[in-house]
């Protein structure tokens, strides 16, 4: 009788299969890829990100070193942005990513004081500076110069000068910002717990001996789990992404264009993050150990990438740090094809700093994953 050759292809898509369905009956998987983000993906929504922050872009030649400036620059809800060129200014501007920018120009004796200012119709954030600007010391005199003009009859020169602007574009909603960063944190969660938990546990009850009695291969048992994880992950993705679009109006620029590319950054994100679980089921001794060994790697990402707030509110020296972090670009690439409108070749920045920990990553956990 002639014996059928053993196909490692089925073997595969049946691991597949069975490590799908024990994802689904796994609480803590179905918790943290879809539960976690979606709460707060409702919560954010809601409270529309908690305090307001203006962020204020500076144009070149601005007098930054006048007395109206120093004082926007006391008050805490001012952030003000110089670092980008005036084309990436007047780009952030129309899509609202910034609020406003400022050009004060230089006081000159017996002149009045010239403030230009341009606001962005897709931000509903300009009325706070000019809030700022009506309320600070020297509109204060102007009231009392306005008094003795109308008292005495005679023409006082115009102090200020103020030139206010407003430039159309799209409206930028915080469930823009909020659903990428918790769509990176289900992509991190599932990739590094599920898949540290999964292979030490089956190292652990000898699931992986058994598989070398048979004529499997181990890419089939790496191939076969990481199917089901990314096809799992996926669907999760897919769902977040419906339920913000449709629910919260989350903005999908070029509609299933947009859709499918994101899910395909979900996908190259997870498989590099599953290199960090890989790391971490081949170290642990045990499964008490795993969620320290995750947590380490985890939480610096939830809190430092963007996640929950903008890179941009911290401290110069710590944006160095979140800015290597392979989450941040992710949900960088993400914000910019969603809203943006980006395609795959318009964030390649993003991929190759990710491609980057792809191969670091990768490189660790051949040296640190264990088969026994």
């Amino acid at each position: 009788m002639n014996q059928k050759k053993y196909s490692n292809t089925k073997a595969t898509l049946a691991i597949a299969k069975a490590s799908f369905r024990a994802i689904l009956r796994s609480p803590s998987a179905v918790v943290f890829t879809l539960a976690f983000p979606l709460i707060f993906i409702v919560v954010f929504a809601n409270i529309g990100g908690g305090a307001p922050s203006v962020d204020v872009g500076v144009a070149k030649g601005c007098d930054t070193a006048g007395k109206v400036y120093q004082q926007l620059k006391q008050r805490q809800l001012i952030n003000f942005i110089t670092d980008q060129s005036t084309d990436d200014m007047n780009k952030n501007l129309a899509k609202g990513q910034i609020d406003a920018i400022i050009d004060i120009k230089p006081l000159v004796p017996m002149q009045p004081l010239n403030i230009k200012i341009q606001y962005s119709q897709a931000s509903n954030k300009g009325g706070i500076l000019k809030s700022i600007l009506n309320n600070i010391s020297y509109n204060a005199q102007l009231a009392e110069i306005a008094k003795i003009q109308s008292v005495s009859g005679f023409k006082i020169p115009e102090a200020v000068h103020l030139e206010e602007t407003t430039v159309s574009g799209r409206a930028y909603k915080y469930i823009d910002f909020i659903l990428p960063g918790q769509l990176g944190f289900s992509i991190l969660s599932s990739g590094v717990f599920g898949t540290a938990f999964v292979f030490l546990s089956l190292r652990l009850t000898l699931v992986i001996k058994r598989f070398f009695a048979t004529p499997v291969k181990r890419s089939s048992i790496v191939l076969g789990e990481a199917l089901a994880r990314i096809t799992f992950s996926l669907l999760g993705a897919l769902f977040i992404i419906l339920v913000g679009h449709y629910l919260f109006g989350f903005t999908l620029i070029h509609g299933v264009i947009t859709v499918v590319n994101m899910l395909v950054l979900s996908a190259f994100g997870l498989i590099i993050f599953m290199g960090f679980g890989f790391i971490i089921s081949g170290i642990a001794k045990n499964e008490g150990t795993v969620p320290p060994l995750s947590n380490i790697i985890t939480m610096p990402q939830f809190l430092l990438s963007g996640t929950f707030f903008s890179v941009t509110a911290f401290p110069k020296w710590l944006q160095v740090i979140s800015n290597a972090l392979p989450l941040t670009h992710l949900n960088n690439a993400m914000r910019k094809v969603a809203f943006e409108g980006a395609g795959l070749a318009d964030v390649t920045h993003q991929l190759l700093i990710l491609l980057i920990w792809f191969v670091i990553v990768y490189a660790v956990a051949i040296k640190t994953f264990k088969w026994e």
